[in-house]
């Protein structure tokens, strides 16, 4: 999608979000029967958005309606994708950024995937559940803290629901960490760390089209990312991609369903990175016009949060300087604890356990329990996700979303847990401003979650 205001979606689209009181009741995901195919439109196929639309074309049980990007070069590129796997060239709507609304009122589409620019995630999502069309939701950080509130609100009056497609949830050494956890070997969790730590200096900035390659150019002279999520680093500093090290961590300590995140204090280094990226490279250098360019972002955004049952959390966001990718995950509890080293292989990390561990303060390769724990969803599913995208990943939470659908069953990854990770962005970038000052985190369940069960990774069929 393209670099649009706000204030022009909201003058253009004209969406009303009214605000509701909560309910009780628990959420439908249809008011029509069962479903044995679900009719999906694309809103945003970028290439986060073909990633999506891969996956749901392998699938027997959905088929792709229509797609919405205003971005012709990425729309090009998703319709080959679909003639590639022999299927009927979806309807586009590529007529200016707003077009997806007129996807949105087709009566022949039951649920959207929504992969866009940040900035229009929520608005979208609105948008798709006032127009009856359940929606998943891909991963970021709200702009501003109401947008979290008006999201949820729209979802408790509609009844349609809303999916928060974070896909290392389901990452495979994860889920097998949420079974220990789950079977107790942890004992009482105690303290939890996360993150993005993952340099995308070569994500951020290229040269303008698909084939030029590496380059210090964004905004209307980049391609893909860099025309939007740049900007993003220029004008922002705070913690800007929460849910890859919140989402997995959030489900161990059952977030929205019997805890509950409290507060949180975030503080910034120096913004150095991108300047010197700029400056450093053969296409830029100290006099090119970028190189003047002042990015607020800071290189190491560092959050702590507390929660209601007494746990701690700490997030570190570091995408701006060089450095091999890891999300730096850390599981501890009362009785052990798991260190995550790499991106997901069974055999990386440290992990002890009190009662187990055969030498006393010694660590041990997590391996023979990776395996001996690897979740029953992986153990089902290995060879549907061989191939998906990020390791696997990705053929589960597009599984979640499908199946749910079909099942009219409740979102493992709901519009509570959406609202609650997308509103640490907004809230670092003020406890930031107020040099790390202490910010309430709002509870968006208004008291439901003392009561709401949890659900993620205790199905073996999503």
């Amino acid at each position: 999608m393209g670099t649009y205001s706000r204030r022009q979606f909201l003058r253009d689209a004209a969406i009303t979000g009214a605000a509701v009181s909560a309910i009780n009741t628990p959420l439908k995901v249809m008011a029509a029967e069962k479903k044995s195919i679900v009719r999906l439109g694309m809103i945003g196929v970028g290439f986060r958005g073909q990633s999506h639309l891969e996956q749901m074309l392998k699938r027997n049980d959905t088929q792709i309606v229509a797609m919405a990007d205003p971005d012709k070069v990425m729309m090009a590129m998703a319709q080959k994708i679909v003639a590639e796997n022999n299927k009927k060239a979806p309807v586009e709507f590529t007529n200016g950024p707003h077009d997806y609304l007129n996807l949105l009122k087709r009566d022949d589409i039951d649920a959207v995937i929504i992969a866009t620019p940040w900035e229009w995630h929520i608005e979208q999502a609105i948008a798709a559940v006032h127009a009856g069309k359940i929606a998943g939701v891909e991963v970021c950080g709200a702009i501003k803290l109401q947008d979290c509130w008006d999201v949820v609100k729209a979802v408790e009056k509609t009844k349609v629901p809303v999916m928060m497609l974070e896909n290392v949830c389901y990452r495979r050494d994860i889920m097998a960490v949420v079974n220990m956890v789950q079977q107790g070997l942890f004992g009482e969790l105690l303290h939890l760390q996360g993150g993005y730590e993952h340099d995308l200096r070569e994500v951020l900035f290229n040269d303008g089209t698909p084939n030029t390659g590496p380059g210090v150019e964004f905004g209307d002279k980049g391609f893909s990312e860099a025309k939007w999520r740049t900007i993003h680093n220029m004008n922002r500093n705070g913690e800007l991609y929460p849910t890859h090290g919140l989402g997995p961590v959030a489900t161990m300590i059952d977030i929205n369903r019997g805890n509950r995140l409290t507060a949180l204090s975030s503080v910034a280094t120096k913004a150095r990175g991108l300047h010197r990226f700029i400056v450093n490279h053969p296409k830029g250098g100290p006099n090119h016009p970028n190189a003047k360019v002042n990015f607020k972002e800071g290189d190491v955004v560092t959050t702590q949060i507390q929660t209601a049952n007494g746990e701690t959390i700490v997030l570190t966001h570091d995408t701006l300087s060089p450095r091999p990718y890891n999300l730096g995950f850390r599981v501890q509890g009362t009785n052990g604890l798991w260190i995550d080293n790499h991106a997901g292989g069974f055999d990386e990390g440290l992990i002890y356990f009190e009662d187990k561990s055969p030498k006393k303060h010694a660590w041990e390769n997590p391996k023979p329990y990776m395996e001996q724990y690897d979740h029953p969803l992986w153990k089902k599913f290995e060879k549907d996700a061989e191939g998906a995208g990020h390791g696997g990943m990705d053929f589960f939470v597009a599984n979640a979303f499908i199946e749910c659908i079909k099942r009219d069953a409740e979102f493992p990854l709901d519009v509570y847990d959406l609202a609650t990770w997308y509103a640490i962005t907004p809230l670092s970038e003020t406890s930031i401003a107020e040099g790390g000052k202490l910010q309430q985190i709002p509870d968006f369940t208004v008291g439901k979650w003392q009561t709401r069960k949890p659900i993620f990774g205790r199905n073996s069929e999503y």
